[in-house]
């Protein structure tokens, strides 16, 4: 679990990057290979969530979910993205925007290697997924299974 300092250094930027910009984007992708779903455990943040990230100027969303993966997986995803939906995040500020793709194959690019943003990588079965799982995690895999409606909001 991150510590009381991280996760207010966190938000504060959070805040910080709302107050300064009139909306933000970011994209996840939903790696799910054989039954497994690729998650990833923050630093600033408990808990398993699908990996991704804030779209960079120039950077389509798809590109932005293919890179983020990358950086903190060490996965490429190979093949087409499909997406799922763009939901609104009102977490931390009422102008996040999340763009969800699912991805159905990826190859190793690079060992893992922990750093200041992600601690762990897992593929979890997708049916018995650990209590720590996020709420927001669980919600979109039910979404992307057909288990649950496709909300506006992450």
């Amino acid at each position: 679990m991150p510590d009381t300092f991280t996760k207010l250094k966190f938000f504060l930027m959070l805040r910080a990057v709302g107050l300064m910009r009139q909306m933000t984007l970011g994209a996840r992708v939903a790696v799910i290979i054989d039954g497994k779903v690729l998650v990833v455990r923050h630093t600033y943040v408990g808990g398993w969530h699908l990996p991704g990230g804030g779209v960079s100027p120039g950077e389509t969303s798809a590109e932005a979910g293919r890179r983020e993966v990358l950086e903190e997986t060490g996965f490429a995803i190979q093949g087409e993205m499909k997406l799922i939906s763009l939901y609104h995040s009102t977490l931390y500020t009422n102008r996040d925007h999340v763009a969800l793709f699912v991805a159905n194959a990826a190859t190793p690019q690079r060992a893992f290697k922990p750093g200041r943003e992600i601690t762990e990588i897992a593929w979890l079965d997708i049916d018995a997924l650990p209590d720590d799982t996020s709420p927001a995690t669980r919600r979109r895999l039910d979404e992307i299974a057909g288990r649950e409606p496709i909300s506006p909001n992450w």
